[in-house]
């Protein structure tokens, strides 16, 4: 069977952070991916109630514009003692705070004000939608269980990373690099990234020849 997705595809996206995760995880197939910020597209509104929900809109309003397949992501960090959030409104809580830092000293603070007690459960979510002209938007879920680290460590990755510790690791997403979390294991075993594992099974499904 063909591969779905060859030559060209636009990375939904004007998050750098997820750009540049995107375009690592894409380069060894062939594929050049282009921002939809380079493209001078619109950020549609996000008004989905669900990850997947809002990678769709992303990855169809990028496709109607131009005609191009699209690949989008919608991810978040999602906290037990609170409920799952911020969920979806990750990146809006870091907007609303004035940066991802102060985002999560308001997730610490959060949990100070309900007597919240660690460890701390969370989870990262990704969900990637590929959008094609014709065709049903396809969806992929990828998730990660941990626990949340007070104060933040490390300055790799971005947005929440430096206060997410993988589940049976010591070290947070911000002292991982990005090769040891998007590197499929050699024995074909789960990638340790959220955005990865979903990638991982985007790429079984659309990418093999």
């Amino acid at each position: 069977m063909a591969r779905l997705i060859q030559g060209r595809i636009i990375v939904a996206s004007h998050n750098e952070g997820k750009l540049a995760e995107m375009r690592e995880l894409l380069e060894p197939y062939g594929i050049e991916a282009v921002s939809a910020g380079a493209l001078g597209l619109v950020e549609p509104d996000e008004t989905g109630t669900t990850f997947i929900a809002n990678a769709k809109i992303k990855a169809e309003a990028a496709t109607a514009a131009t005609g191009l397949p699209a690949f989008a992501d919608d991810s978040g960090l999602c906290v037990d003692a609170l409920g799952g959030q911020p969920g979806i409104l990750s990146a809006r809580w870091a907007k609303e705070a004035g940066s991802f830092t102060l985002a999560m000293d308001g997730i610490e603070r959060r949990l100070a004000a309900i007597n919240a007690e660690p460890p701390y459960g969370a989870r990262f979510v990704s969900a990637l939608a590929l959008s094609r002209l014709g065709h049903e938007t396809l969806t992929f879920v990828g998730t990660i269980e941990g626990t949340l680290t007070f104060p933040p460590r490390g300055k790799l990755g971005f947005g929440y990373d430096p206060i997410f510790l993988p589940e049976g690791m010591t070290r947070s997403f911000g002292e991982i690099s990005s090769i040891e979390k998007h590197g499929i294991p050699a024995d074909g075993s789960r990638a340790l990234s959220h955005r990865a594992r979903a990638f991982q099974d985007f790429a079984r499904a659309c990418l093999r020849d």
